[in-house]
């Protein structure tokens, strides 16, 4: 009987491909809604049903370690000692793989004080010598012994557990030279690393066979290991015990007691249910349909779970059956505009029974305008770039209903799907059809605009299923028209001039040079200021400067471990590379914004709705959150952001203290509310409180001290960090953190409960119910949990800040159009709004943004709204 006529038993290493699977898949792209990471368990999974469909294997077992003890660490401590510790993100997937497993009716086998491998040699043996034929799956070396006739290794690749290399007798023969019987002998000699087993230095796997060749085998070469000359033979001699500790630890043990037998092991009907609870809860949607494929499984209720719905074959149409179909669209409609040079190429359209499309022309525009302008509700995946190409071409939307992209990131907020395609596979249990980036021309043609609109129509329906009533309510009321409002902003620009930057550019690049010819005088030669590798000579061997942390490639040379450098140890050199780097950085941020400007003088930048956790907005291409904020060099900055041609000045607006306001209404601290309430300086009034005084007695260093201890508190600053921001005994700053909390418990209560409110629930929530998971809140790593601690106590501060921001935005948007004025919000970064004002404008302009900002939210204090004019950013600051 041929080995492809026998019965095959498949027998696999369950941690070991988990592990791999584990690195192979992004953990930001498995996790679910409670924040349970799963990349190795889809991943050990993928490959499973990979295996079942292409092997169909008769029998079937999976092996795991029960614990990194066992009676080889009782020989040899050391035994895979120097192994990391398991990332937190993988604890906790084993348990879960095992159920699945289980549910598949799959049979898991571990065993107190032996390896994984054990219990697949033992099986491997018993099931080749019950005549069936073994494919033994595992990503550890030492299988390669379990090779023979009747035993074929599956082993993964490099690129993860996708790609599995079978090595039968003669295969390891090619590869090693040996026998696959003496793998392990080759092993004992040259070490393994991974198990932390030193080997004969200076002995390569050539040596080992180049041994084992001559003398046959390795008890042969440990005889004779005086026949053995050179330095090589003399290493050999020296740690003959290691090389016998090597082979009895590698070889595996064919013979551990089982609760089953290798014919015990037949392949057994899924539990279909079962398989659909615990991959409901694991997200797994994509994976379900494979799993009954590969198992044969029938699906005995209506919901679908064959591979996929053929997408339809849309319908070009023209401008007037354009028409027709709109008129007799009767529910939701997707849209889909493929972009070509920023304008509408082609459009689709979708409703539940039909899908159309069509190329782009003033009569499609034409037939489109009045349904666009509708309030009749419309659909998008990833919305804002579409609309704004509708924008250039003249056509408006309204009754923007619903955007996958912004639904799927408010759901998971820590790992959101960033395409359609991802949300396909995650929602529909589908693939889009996507053609290949890297091919000319593309064997699988992608999805049509019409094909995508169907998809995101349905990915829309199922993701409503999934999203509770204060996260719908925060997709409808805030990020919808906050999406609107960001795509007019980015269309408007804001007016920059070349010449300011230009030639504050120009002067930060002669400062950098002065300062770098003044930095290697200090030194007394020239070297790179911007290599790591140079500076590390400088400092550490040139200037014997004491040694900053530990890096992979040496010490840290960073901005902050170097200021730290500098105030410790002061030198004239590390003074200067500090202000190098400061202009170096100044620069390259004004060259950014100088290449960023546009034919019309203006900058249009793009913001990142969906680029935060919290809910803040994030700005790219070019950032304009990172221009420095109080210094002159930002002032020179910001006095180039001018009021454009045909407007008469700008006007800025931010709050002040949200984030402590914020704080004051979630705490209820009578204290702070008080503060509020009075109108009196917040700081120098919690001042007072603090250190015993008058108000009118709190000196600058008073007030400083409270207010970088006020605003650390909600990000969760220890009294260590607070020590070190004011450089300060910590002792002190303990005894400042007691009298604060003393003083303003309420304060202290509420950070106590909200992160243990987190912990219990899984999640923070913000004023409006915007949700972030912590999953890391009870991990069993300490850095982990404090790390996520420390986020907890800020998240519902800093997100109901963002939230209240998005909702004035939304709010003056809506009234500035309202009441038909010209005056239009240009930018919004951080805390901040700057609006362009046409002539005329200002009272109606100032009345709508200090209204609309100062009733975005009901708090228990007041929200204080500043604001100032002027002809450029910084004449206008206030």
């Amino acid at each position: 009987m041929t080995n492809s006529a026998k019965p095959t038993l498949l027998v696999v290493d369950g941690h070991s491909l988990a592990y791999r699977a584990f690195y192979a898949l992004p953990v930001d792209n498995f996790t679910t809604k409670d924040g349970q990471h799963t990349n190795g368990i889809y991943g050990f999974l993928s490959m499973f049903v990979n295996l079942l469909k292409a092997e169909k294997p008769t029998h079937v077992a999976v092996a795991f370690d029960t614990s990194r003890t066992s009676f080889r660490t009782r020989e040899y401590p050391e035994y895979k000692a120097t192994r990391s510790e398991t990332p937190s993100e993988f604890k906790g997937q084993i348990p879960i793989l095992q159920d699945c497993l289980r549910a598949m009716n799959i049979e898991v086998l571990t065993k107190e004080d032996f390896e994984a491998d054990d219990i697949l040699a033992t099986l491997a043996t018993e099931g080749a010598a019950a005549g069936l034929h073994v494919l033994v799956c595992s990503g550890d070396r030492d299988t390669i012994q379990l090779v023979n006739d009747n035993v074929t290794l599956l082993y993964p690749s490099v690129q993860g557990v996708s790609q599995l290399k079978r090595y039968d007798p003669e295969t390891v023969r090619e590869r090693y030279g040996v026998a696959p019987e003496q793998y392990p002998e080759i092993a004992a000699l040259v070490g393994e690393t991974s198990d932390n087993l030193p080997g004969v230095p200076k002995v390569g796997e050539k040596t080992a066979v180049k041994w084992l060749t001559q003398f046959g085998s390795l008890d042969e070469i440990l005889s004779r290991a005086d026949e053995i000359k050179g330095v090589v033979g003399g290493n050999l001699r020296d740690h003959i015990e290691d090389v016998r500790r090597n082979r009895r630890l590698n070889r595996l043990l064919t013979d551990v007691e089982l609760p089953v037998a290798p014919l015990d092991l037949a392949v057994r009907p899924i539990d279909a249910q079962a398989v659909r609870d615990i991959f409901s809860q694991l997200e797994f949607r994509a994976l379900l349909s494979r799993v009954f494929e590969a198992t044969g499984t029938i699906a005995d209720d209506e919901e679908s779970t064959t591979p996929g719905v053929a997408a339809p074959v849309p319908v070009d149409v023209d401008a007037p059956a354009l028409t027709e179909w709109l008129g007799a669209a009767e529910s939701e409609v997707a849209v889909t505009v493929a972009i070509q040079e920023r304008l509408p190429h082609r459009v689709g359209l979708a409703r539940a029974e039909s899908a159309i499309e069509a190329t782009w022309s003033a009569e499609i525009a034409t037939a489109l305008e009045g349904f666009l302008a509708s309030e009749s509700p419309k659909i998008f995946s990833d919305a804002k770039p579409q609309i704004k190409a509708l924008r250039r071409a003249g056509l408006r939307v309204a009754g923007l209903g619903y955007d996958t992209i912004i639904a799927g990131w408010l759901r998971r907020p820590s790992f959101p799907d960033k395409t359609l395609a991802h949300l396909v596979e995650r929602y529909l249990d589908e693939k889009l059809p996507e053609a290949d980036p890297t091919q000319l021309v593309p064997e699988t043609e992608g999805a049509t605009p019409g094909q995508l609109a169907w998809y995101t129509l349905r990915v829309a329906a199922a993701q409503r299923d999934d999203l509770d009533g204060p996260v719908a309510a925060l997709l409808h009321d805030v990020e919808l028209p906050t999406l609107l409002a960001l795509a007019d902003m980015e269309l408007a620009g804001v007016s920059v001039s070349h010449e300011a930057l230009s030639g504050f550019s120009a002067e930060l690049g002669a400062r950098a040079d002065d300062i770098a010819k003044r930095a290697f005088a200090a030194i007394g030669r020239e070297v790179n200021l911007g290599s790591p590798k140079q500076l590390q000579q400088v400092l550490f061997e040139d200037l014997e400067l004491p040694k900053t942390r530990k890096t992979k490639t040496g010490y840290s040379t960073d901005a902050a471990v170097l200021a730290d450098l500098q105030e410790s140890n002061p030198h004239p050199f590390l003074d200067l590379l500090l202000q190098h780097r400061e202009a170096t950085k100044l620069r390259q941020i004004i060259e950014s914004l100088d290449g960023a400007i546009g034919a019309d003088g203006r900058i249009r930048t793009t913001y990142v709705q969906t680029g935060s956790q919290t809910g803040r907005l994030s700005s790219t291409d070019p950032n304009l959150q990172n221009i420095p904020v109080r210094t002159e060099e930002s002032h020179r900055i910001r006095s180039a952001f001018e009021v454009g041609e045909g407007y008469e000045t700008l006007l800025t607006a931010d709050y002040s203290q949200i984030e402590m306001r914020i704080m004051a209404h979630l705490s209820e601290d009578p204290g702070l509310i008080e503060a509020f309430r009075s109108g009196e300086d917040l700081h120098r009034f919690v001042g007072a409180r603090v250190f015993g005084v008058e108000p009118s007695d709190v000196t600058p260093a008073m007030r400083s001290k409270v207010k970088a201890m006020s605003y650390g508190l909600v990000y969760g600053l220890s009294a260590f960090g607070l020590s070190k921001q004011l450089r300060i005994e910590q002792s002190e700053a303990k005894q400042l953190m007691l009298e604060y909390f003393a003083r303003f418990g309420g304060v202290r209560d509420y950070l106590r409960s909200s992160v243990e409110q987190a912990r219990i629930d899984g999640h923070t929530t913000t004023i409006f119910g915007r949700r972030r998971p912590f999953p890391d809140l009870t991990s069993p790593n300490r850095v982990l949990r404090e790390n996520a601690e420390r986020a907890a106590l800020n998240a519902p501060i800093q997100g109901s800040a963002a939230d209240i921001m998005k909702i004035a935005l939304v709010n003056i948007h809506a009234d500035l159009q309202k009441e038909n004025l010209a005056s239009r919000v240009l930018l919004q970064i951080h805390d901040e709004l700057v609006v362009e004002v046409a002539p005329g404008e200002w009272d109606a302009t100032e009345r709508i943004v200090r209204t609309r900002m100062g009733d975005a939210a009901s708090l228990s204090v007041p929200l204080d709204v500043q604001i100032g004019r002027g002809r450029d950013w910084t004449e206008a600051a206030h």
